[in-house]
């Protein structure tokens, strides 16, 4: 998200010129009036004095005035960042947060092999190899990336802290080896692999290596960052990969980056001829071909092991010798090979052909639109794979390698499920687990319900995660019940072609309980007699409050989507890659960026000014706790100017401005979803594992500490609300930011997401979920990137797990939204999402922000037409295109809506829990404003004098 670079601070100063001309013409003033009354002679030697200094300070006046005006303004961030106060962590909360970072890792390591029940290890002497294990990864880049403030516990540190023995001749080798891992950043990478080749290991070193130990450990690893999506092809162009020498193999020809190199396949070849023992690590957060474990029986054990913050790594080690049972599962789908997922076809970015006339020019040049086809429907993920095999159309075993929700434990358990229950309203069941193993462990209860399909009628797959319960550490031959119940309603689909609403059909539902979203443990049915239409007031869907319709039909773009009727007969249509790269009329009428939206043309001439600079006498403390729909609101409302109202939407970047008129504080608001980050002050958290980790964990009192801990670092660095959590869905497992984000399926990340917000909101701390919506690649993400799917999927698999967050009990939160359009309109833009559906349906109250805010650099974010579209607040650190320019009655009625849902939000943070909090302002800025007063005063002053010596000489 944070992209501040040259051409920001080019905006600040094209912002503070009119200031600066202001400045120089006041100074040639008081020029000119010295020489003016150097030249009349007529005047006393007191009066010529007098009308000097009287210049001077009028000139005094108007630069500081000016200089205080640009301070306030566009240089305010700047100055505010380098007077800010810092405020660190204390070494409780660092030591805290560490552990929670290992504990999560411990629940989040998933066992994906374990043949001859190799592991755990005994501790003792052992073997680590591939250049990864000196270079491991801890976290991805961009806004999620990881404070170096902060000591990191290594992949070899967290063998050593559970007593193996590492081979140091090996580590040296690798550190020895002098190369560094490419640098992934927004807006270039470069995505080396320096592994040694083969041919670089001596004899002396694997014949020492044999003599250390038995066994070798390997270590793989891949990055994602934000900006960019990982490589489909290697060799294209603009993919900066290693440099084609002998010394860095290279990928062959169409290998893309989540499959070995040839480098890394020299490295197994000669570990494997070696040892017969190996344990494979992969050290990464997007699922990776592992095809190749087939042609290595010596790789008889596998980790995956996601990001692990800097404190993680720790429960490698404990995994590896047993000291922890690993109980993850996998937060995706590992194919044979990513090639043949439904969206390989249709990911990434496809320029348009015809829209010359939406070219903007801005400081990255010229922009135009460009095109992302979701044609696989709701088939995402695991979704697809399981029904394709149920249709035919795949052959599931030598498609999939390890399932969604799979994952191998060093005990083993039993599910036994109880008679499933249906009121008519909610299925609910008991499932009794027990260890039925020689060691203590965890595990996942997961159900599913494949509900009745009609060929030809609403999309439905056959398998559906549902619910799910982890539980608690189960000693051998203990037993515990869980409860597992949902509503009725989320066995529903959506018809957007026929009802226009959700409908439960009736017929037989089967309610399963599995190990994985392929094997079944045991299964029930449940019946539903009649059709139920969620399409009235007395029967909305999930609580919705008012009737959920179509609002995405324009998003649709005529594509053909893929259809499971008569065996996904489509497929092959459905998931080509585009032919046509044509905008169509219609859409193009439509279409708005900096190039042709005029905020006029939408004023409505009925709209009548709303009152502004009352003098009502509220001070914002006043209405915590208020209702959203207090009439206070509207007198507090009332107190603002409209200066007041664009400040507070257009200086949102990483914080929350300030008001005088109604006592409002300025508030910080921090990056990411692993750690804190504050732009301002440069103090950073602790950086906990990735959202992939947690994912895997499957363990929803994590995910709550997960939030609390960021709540009480949120404390401690004066930070009111949290850029986070990131959760778009794992739509490829090519995204760059896959780390962020969860996962392939909506109800484990949405109910993994609400936890965090909940745990964050425990503290006072509003969470800017994110981002808002259909935001599932890196790639042009900013370039007018136009996302066409279809209603069905929008609200069932991308929207669900905000759904899932804004319907939590959360007390006070905040949303961000995406960089990408929604069919032809800016999702940030786009009231049907924004207001219909997040506020009228859901009922959101709180504050709704844009992602990255720079109009410059991407050639659209108009703020006249987002504060339109539903968004109240802009993230945007330097004035570019943020500031409302229209100063109608309609625009200035939205920035009032904007100001409410910004203010409720503040009011109900942590800040004002002890009531008005002190203004805080900066010394800088009180110096400036004490500065205007004592030269105003001398002005009049003078002014005073000169007038009394004017009169006197003119009676005279």
């Amino acid at each position: 998200m944070l992209e501040i670079n040259m051409d920001d601070v080019i905006a600040v100063v094209q912002s503070v010129a009119p200031q600066l001309i202001v400045i120089v013409v006041a100074l040639l003033a008081a020029i000119v009036a010295t020489v003016a009354v150097n030249r009349r002679t007529m005047a006393s030697e007191k009066g010529r004095k007098l009308t000097h200094s009287l210049a001077w300070v009028a000139a005094a006046v108007v630069t500081v005035a000016s200089v205080n005006s640009m301070l306030m303004g566009p240089l305010n961030s700047m100055i505010t960042m380098a007077t800010a106060e810092r405020h660190e962590l204390t070494q409780e909360t660092i030591d805290r947060t560490n552990q929670l970072a290992v504990d999560i890792e411990s629940e989040g390591i998933t066992m994906l092999q374990n043949a001859d029940d190799l592991l755990p290890l005994e501790p003792g002497n052992v073997n680590v190899f591939g250049w990864a294990s000196t270079n491991p990864i801890y976290g991805g880049t961009g806004s999620g990336s990881l404070s170096d403030a902060y000591e990191t516990v290594s992949l070899l540190d967290s063998l050593e802290m559970a007593g193996f023995t590492t081979n140091e001749e090996l580590t040296s080798f690798y550190t020895d080896y002098g190369t560094e891992r490419g640098v992934i950043a927004v807006t270039s990478a470069d995505w080396t692999l320096p592994e040694p080749p083969a041919s670089t290991y001596s004899d002396e070193l694997m014949a020492n290596a044999r003599d250390f130990s038995d066994t070798a450990i390997v270590v793989i690893g891949r990055v994602g960052g934000e900006g960019l999506d990982l490589p489909t092809d290697m060799g294209a162009e603009g993919v900066t990969y290693n440099d084609n020498s002998a010394e860095y193999a290279d990928f062959e020809a169409g290998q893309h980056y989540l499959e070995l190199d040839r480098t890394e396949r020299d490295m197994l070849d000669l570990v494997c001829a070696n040892f017969d023992d190996v344990v494979l690590v992969y050290n990464g957060a997007n699922a990776f071909e592992m095809g190749f474990l087939a042609d290595y029986p010596q790789i008889k054990s596998v980790l995956w092991a996601p990001h692990p913050g800097q404190a993680g790594f720790e429960a490698l080690g404990s995994v590896l010798s047993g000291a922890v049972n690993p109980s993850g599962k996998t937060s995706d789908t590992f194919l044979y090979d990513l090639t043949q997922a439904p969206t390989w076809n249709n990911f990434g970015a496809s320029q348009y052909d015809n829209v010359q006339e939406f070219e903007v020019e801005s400081a990255r040049g010229v922009r135009s639109p460009k095109f992302v086809n979701y044609t696989e429907g709701i088939y995402v993920g695991y979704r697809f794979w399981e029904t394709a095999a149920d249709e035919g159309l795949v052959d599931y075993a030598a498609s999939v390698q390890f399932p969604f929700g799979y994952g191998l434990s060093y005990t083993t358990f039993s599910q036994e499920m109880g008679p499933v229950t249906f009121d008519g309203d909610t299925v609910s069941f008991d499932v009794t687990v027990t260890n039925t193993g020689d060691v203590a462990g965890k595990d996942v209860v997961e159900a599913y319900v494949n509900p009745p399909y009609t060929e030809g009628g609403i999309e439905k797959a056959t398998a559906n995660l549902v619910a799910y319960e982890k539980t608690g550490l189960l000693e051998p031959g203990e037993s515990q019940t869980v409860t597992v119940s949902f509503d009725d309603d989320d066995m529903a689909s959506y018809d957007y072609e026929g009802a226009r609403a959700y409908v439960l059909e009736a017929g037989d539902y089967v309610v399963s309980i599995n190990s994985d979203s392929h094997n079944v443990i045991s299964e029930q049915t449940v019946s539903v007699p009649e059709t139920i239409t969620y399409d009235t007031e007395d029967n909305t869907h999930n609580g919705d409050l008012q009737v959920a319709t179509n609002v995405f039909d324009e998003a649709n773009g005529g594509l053909t989507y893929l259809s499971r009727e008569n065996g996904f007969a489509n497929y092959a249509e459905a998931t080509a890659a585009p032919t046509d790269y044509s905008m169509s009329d219609e859409y193009k009428a439509t279409f708005y960026n900096n190039g042709n939206y005029d905020p006029t043309q939408f004023d409505d001439a009925g709209d009548e000014m709303p009152t502004t600079g009352a003098s009502n006498g509220l001070r914002l403390a006043d209405l915590r706790g208020v209702a959203y729909d207090d009439p206070q609101w509207d007198q507090l409302l009332d107190q603002l100017t409209v200066e007041d109202m664009n400040n507070l939407i257009a200086n949102g970047g990483y914080q929350n401005a300030a008001v005088d008129s109604i006592g409002k504080i300025r508030l910080s608001d921090v990056d990411g979803p692993a750690a804190l980050k504050d732009n301002f002050t440069g103090v950073s958290s602790i950086g906990l594992p990735c959202n992939v980790s947690l994912a895997c964990s499957w363990n929803k009192d994590l995910a709550y500490q997960f939030g609390e801990t960021i709540g009480d670092m949120a404390h401690e660095m004066e930070v009111s609300g949290w850029y986070a959590p990131s959760i778009n869905i794992h739509r490829s497992a090519f995204g760059g930011r896959n780390f962020e984000y969860f996962s392939e399926d909506p109800v484990l990340t949405g109910t993994l997401a609400a936890q965090q917000v909940l745990g964050a909101d425990s503290r006072g701390v509003y969470a800017f979920t994110k981002h808002f919506a259909l935001n599932e690649q890196e790639t042009e993400r900013n370039g007018q990137l136009c996302t066409w799917a279809n209603e069905q999927s929008i609200r069932e698999i991308y929207l669900r797990p905000f759904e899932e967050v804004v319907k939590a009990d959360v007390s006070v939160q905040a949303m961000m939204g995406s960089f990408n359009y929604i069919g032809n309109t800016y999702a940030s833009a786009h009231l049907g999402l924004n207001q219909t559906v997040l506020r009228d349906e859901w009922g959101f109250e709180g504050m709704l922000e844009t992602d990255y805010f720079s109009g410059a650099n991407y050639g659209y974010q108009n703020a006249d037409q987002l504060i339109r579209g539903g968004t109240d607040i802009m993230l945007a650190s330097t004035e570019t295109t943020n500031n409302v320019e229209d100063r109608s009655a309609t625009s200035v009625i939205q920035m009032r809506r904007a100001a409410h849902n910004i203010l409720y939000t503040a009011v109900n943070s942590w800040r004002y829990a002890d009531g008005d909090p002190a203004s805080g302002m900066p010394a800088w800025q009180m110096g400036m404003i004490a500065a205007d007063v004592v030269l105003g005063v001398a002005l009049v002053g003078l002014g005073v004098v000169a007038v009394r010596r004017y009169s006197a000489r003119k009676a005279s």
